[in-house]
């Protein structure tokens, strides 16, 4: 009986770091389109800019697998193009927003005193102007280009990050363990570093998935407002304002950009929901 306990244990502790079925799913669609997007432009068979067919809005064929748009160019092409664009300007986005904002969420929290107060004020305000506003606002008084739309987005998303990141960091710096460190005369980096960024891991990656999902949203919304990627690159949400015209007549050139979108948000969602317990839970 002792000998089956023994060998159960270990194996439960492996399954604990395994994905569900649905979270493989979930992953496998992520680096598909990761993978599209690092080498989409030797994938793609046609330039994205060229007029290859006469019919516009034309339908799927053996030469056009997901049709040609209002202009006669590869659908397919440009979606695989697009993919760079949507996956590498939301990576970048969400990648300085959370950076930034755990590492304030943490100093913050640490620090506590005016530190915490006047970086919470700051960022509450901030975080109060609506999202698509401000991005509105943004870029069309500064112009549209990546760096712009990049640095938007994460600004957009570093109060909702810092907010996330200080209240997961106050629970942990009430801990006895913090305030071990603190009576052997450890310093904030220490603290931050080695004590609460460990613990607070888990929920901040999971943070992280949603706040793409969010960003890939907004950065869709702001291009089908065109002010987003701009011609003759397009992101998916640009694809699908070129193409709004071919709606009536179902072309594919609008239906296959909004799959994309679909495909990309629901299966980051559906690997967050289906982590591993060992990453969601420490404790486990």
């Amino acid at each position: 009986m002792t000998t089956d306990i023994q060998q159960q244990q270990p194996a439960a502790r492996r399954i604990g770091y395994r994905f569900n079925l649905v979270g493989l799913l979930g992953l496998s669609v992520i680096l598909f389109w990761a993978f599209i997007a690092i080498f989409a432009p030797l994938l793609i068979p046609y330039p994205v800019g060229e007029i290859v067919d006469f019919d516009y809005f034309g339908p799927m064929s053996a030469q056009f697998w997901m049709g040609s748009d209002y202009l006669g160019r590869d659908i397919f092409s440009r979606i695989l193009m697009g993919a760079r664009y949507t996956v590498g300007i939301s990576l970048a986005a969400v990648s300085i927003a959370c950076v930034t904002g755990v590492v304030l969420g943490m100093v913050a929290a640490v620090a506590g005193g005016w530190t915490d107060s006047l970086l919470s004020r700051f960022l509450d305000a901030l975080h109060s102007i609506p999202s698509k506003l401000f991005g509105l606002v943004v870029v069309a008084a500064v112009g549209s280009s990546i760096p712009v739309l990049i640095l938007t987005l994460s600004v957009v998303y570093i109060p909702g990050a810092y907010r996330f990141a200080r209240a997961l960091a106050v629970n942990v710096n009430a801990m006895d363990f913090i305030t071990v460190a603190r009576i052997r005369g450890e310093n904030v980096f220490y603290l931050i570093g080695s004590e609460i960024l460990p613990n607070i891991l888990g929920p901040v990656l999971a943070d992280l998935g949603l706040r793409f999902v969010f960003i890939v949203l907004l950065l869709s919304g702001l291009s089908f407002l065109g002010l987003g990627v701009q011609p003759p690159y397009a992101d998916w949400g640009a694809l699908v304002r070129e193409n709004i015209g071919g709606l009536p007549f179902g072309a594919p050139a609008v239906i296959f950009p909004s799959i994309a979108i679909a495909s990309l948000t629901i299966s980051v969602n559906l690997l967050i929901d289906n982590l591993p317990q060992k990453i969601r839970d420490r404790s486990a």
